[in-house]
This record gives structure tokens, sequence and C-alpha cells, in this order.
């Protein structure tokens, strides 16, 4: 049995994981945390380490800025398997618009509070979802802290790492509007996989979990 700690994407809670199967494994979700305004994405996860214990020999799953701070705690306790699900594990496959929010970073100028009301971008930005997993994801977004989004923004665009940790694992989507997965190294690319296919290509992700978690 391993321990096992899930890490949802800016936007999202732990509500985030439904689909997911991780069977008889001792699985913590962690919830996000408020931040202080000078955190970057490394002392961010530092507190989550010490906030849920996350010690040497756990596996730590992340999506999407989930991932980006799996990588971070990966860099601080080592871990038995680190997997990113529709992330990025360097700045080297962030995509262009990175540059462009930090030379003209606009997300300064949006109140945080509407930041947490973007539900009407879901389609366009995430992908197809159900009606089901829609409703789900805006109640997500409702409950999200401004706070927390607006310093997310700041924290993900500043991010910088170019080192990949040991164990690391990586699922992308071919169709994921965020994170272009022709611009990501050594992953598993799950055809028609938008950027929140752990909804709906649960079913392959799935799988590809179990495989890796059998590995020694």
């Amino acid at each position: 049995m391993h321990k096992i700690f899930i890490i949802s994407g800016l936007g999202a809670d732990t509500r985030l994981f439904n689909n997911i199967d991780l069977g008889d494994n001792d699985v913590t979700p962690v919830d996000w945390i408020e931040p202080n305004e000078h955190d970057t994405l490394a002392t961010y996860a530092q507190k989550l380490v010490h906030q849920y214990f996350i010690t040497d020999n756990s596996i730590v799953i992340g999506v999407s800025l989930g991932g980006m701070i799996a990588v971070e705690i990966a860099k601080q306790v080592r871990l038995n398997k680190v997997i990113l699900i529709s992330s990025i594990k360097t700045i080297n496959e962030a995509p262009w618009y990175y540059k462009l929010g930090n030379i003209l970073p606009l997300y300064r100028l949006i109140p945080g509070a509407l930041l947490a009301k973007v539900g009407f971008m879901i389609r366009p930005v995430f992908g197809n979802m159900d009606p089901h997993d829609t409703r789900l994801f805006k109640d997500m977004l409702k409950q999200s802290s401004p706070k927390f989004i607006k310093w997310a923004l700041r924290a993900v665009l500043k991010w910088k790492n170019e080192v990949v940790p040991e164990n690391l694992y990586h699922i992308v989507g071919d169709k994921d509007l965020v994170f272009n997965y022709k611009n990501i190294s050594n992953a598993t690319i799950i055809k028609g996989g938008t950027h929140i296919m752990v909804f709906d290509k649960a079913k392959q992700i799935n799988k590809w979990l179990k495989s890796i978690l059998k590995k020694k």
C-alpha cells in the first residue's frame, strides 16, 4: 500500500479526482491553504509538506497547478513517485503566453473575486464536459478563494523551474488548450484528452496510474 497525496488544479478542489481510482492505497486529498503574498510555488510547496506531513517514499499526484507544486515538493522530499496530469514539469514546457503574462501582467488589474467567476470560459478553454461535470467545475470555481487565485496566477507566471525530479511520470492530453503536449517531453499522451481530462478520460488515466503505481 502506498501513501498518496493528491493535489488539484487552480480554481478546483479535490472533487477534481472524483473519477480517479487509486485502489486500496492510503490517499490524502490536499486542500489549498491561504498563501502569503510573497510565497513562491516552492515556499508554498514547503508549507504543504509540513502541514500534511508529506514524507520520504510518499507519492504525490498533481493536476495542472497541482502538478507544478508536486514538482516543487519532489525537490524537497525524496518521493517514491511524482505524477503529473495536464501539467508541466519545467519552464521549458511552458506555453508562449507565460512570457506575455510577465511582460503584460494584466491579471494584477483584475479583482480576485472576478477571476473566480470565469465559468463561461470552461468549454472554450478546458474542453467539453457533460452537464454534471460542468456544474461541478463551476461550483468549484465559485468556492475558490479569490486571494488564492490571484496569488497562484502570479506564482505560476514567475515559476522558473528547470529541474526534473527523479521518478517523475507525466500524463497529458493531445487536445489540451492550456498546455500544448507538443512542448512536453517524456510524457504519456492521452488521445482526445483536454485540460480536465480527469473527468471524461478517467478510464484511460486510471489504467496508466495503475501501471505506474505497480512500478518499483
